[in-house]
C-alpha cells in the first residue's frame, strides 16, 4: 500500500466515522439523562431524509442540516411522550421508533431513490491543511467534519462544568437527589432526549448531505445500532466516543476499499466486518470494572411532575 493510498484510507476513516460520532454523542447525551433510546437507527434515517429533501427543494445545505437535526428532535419527542409523559417501557418504545423511522423514510423516500441534492464539499483549512500527514487526513474535509471535532470537548465540558450538565447527570444517576435539590428531573430528561435527538439527526443528515449526496432507502446501513453499541464501548464518555467512531469508520472504509480492489474475499464477509467489531467491542466493554457502569437510573422512569 503506497503512502498516498494509506493517507486516502485514513481520510476516508474520518469521513466514515463522522456520522457515527454524531449519533454516538447524541445517544450519550440522551442516556446520561436517564433515557434509553434504541431508536437511533430510525432517527438517523428520518434525519437523513429530511435533510436530503430540504437540500433538494431549497438548495441550501446549511438549512438542510438544520432540518435533519429538527427531524431527529421531533422523532425523539415521540419517545419522550411515551416514556416521560406516560411512563412507558423505554426499550419497547425505542424499538418501535426504529421501525417507525425506517417506515417513514422508506415511504417518503422511495420516489427520490437515486436522485442527488446539494451538499457539503471538502475544502482545505488554511495552514492546517498543509500539515504533513495530519493535514490531508483531518483538515481537508467538509465543514460538518470540522464541527464534529468541536463537539466531544464541548460535551465533556458541559457535563463537567455547567449547572445544566450536572443536572442532566443527576437525572440519569439519582433523580431523588436532583428532586431534593429542587430540580425538575423530567424537564432535564426532556432536554437530554431532544438534544440527543438533534445530534442523532445530524448524523443522519451527514450521510445524505456529505457522505453520499444522494438518497437511497436504508442509507444508514446499521450505523444507528453501531452508535448504540459504541456508547457502551465509550463508557458514556464523549472523548472515548471519538476513538470508537473512527475505529468503526476505519473498518467500514477498509472493507469498501477491499471491495473496490476486487479482492477474492466474498463481499458478504467484508460487509460483516463492522458488526463483528461491534460484538468484539461489547465483549471488551463487559470485562471492564464496575466503575464504567451505565448511569444508575438509566431506563428508570420518573414522574412527569418531578
Amino acid at each position: 500500500m503506497t503512502p498516498e493510498i494509506f493517507l486516502s484510507l485514513l481520510a476516508a476513516t474520518v469521513q466514515s466515522g463522522t456520522p457515527i460520532l454524531y449519533a454516538t454523542l447524541g445517544e450519550i447525551l440522551t442516556e446520561k439523562g436517564g433515557i434509553l433510546n434504541l431508536g437511533v437507527e430510525g432517527i438517523m434515517l428520518v434525519g437523513a431524509l429530511a435533510a436530503f429533501l430540504t437540500a433538494l427543494h431549497t438548495g441550501s445545505p446549511t438549512l438542510a442540516f438544520a432540518a435533519g437535526g429538527l427531524a431527529g428532535a421531533l422523532l425523539a419527542a415521540v419517545h419522550g411522550v411515551v416514556c416521560i409523559w406516560f411512563l412507558g417501557n423505554q426499550i419497547v418504545s425505542g424499538l418501535a421508533l426504529t421501525i417507525l423511522g425506517a417506515g417513514l423514510s422508506g415511504f417518503f423516500g422511495t420516489p427520490y431513490i437515486g436522485r442527488t441534492a446539494p451538499g457539503f464539499d471538502k475544502f482545505s483549512l488554511p495552514l492546517l491543511g498543509d500539515i504533513p500527514i495530519l493535514g490531508p487526513v483531518f483538515f481537508q474535509q467538509d465543514a460538518l467534519v470540522y464541527v464534529s471535532f468541536l463537539l466531544p470537548p464541548l460535551m465533556w465540558a458541559f457535563f463537567r462544568y455547567t449547572r445544566w450538565g450536572l443536572a442532566v447527570t443527576a437525572s440519569g444517576e439519582c433523580p431523588a437527589a436532583g428532586r431534593a435539590a429542587g430540580l425538575n428531573m423530567a424537564a432535564y430528561r426532556w432536554g437530554s432526549l431532544l438534544g440527543g435527538g438533534v445530534l442523532v439527526g445530524f448524523g443522519g443528515a451527514y450521510l445524505s448531505l456529505a457522505y453520499t449526496h444522494l438518497w437511497t432507502n436504508g442509507l444508514t446501513s446499521g450505523r444507528g445500532w453501531i452508535a448504540v453499541a459504541l456508547v457502551i464501548f465509550a463508557f458514556w464518555r464523549p472523548q472515548r466516543a471519538v476513538i470508537g467512531a473512527y475505529l468503526f469508520g476505519g473498518v467500514m472504509a477498509f472493507q469498501l476499499r477491499l471491495q473496490a480492489m476486487g479482492t477474492a474475499v466474498p463481499s458478504s464477509i467484508l460487509l460483516m466486518l463492522p458488526y463483528v467489531l461491534t460484538v468484539a467491542a461489547l465483549a471488551f466493554s463487559s470485562r471492564r470494572s464496575r466503575r464504567t457502569a451505565a448511569p444508575a437510573a438509566l431506563g428508570v422512569n420518573v414522574e412527569p411532575s418531578e
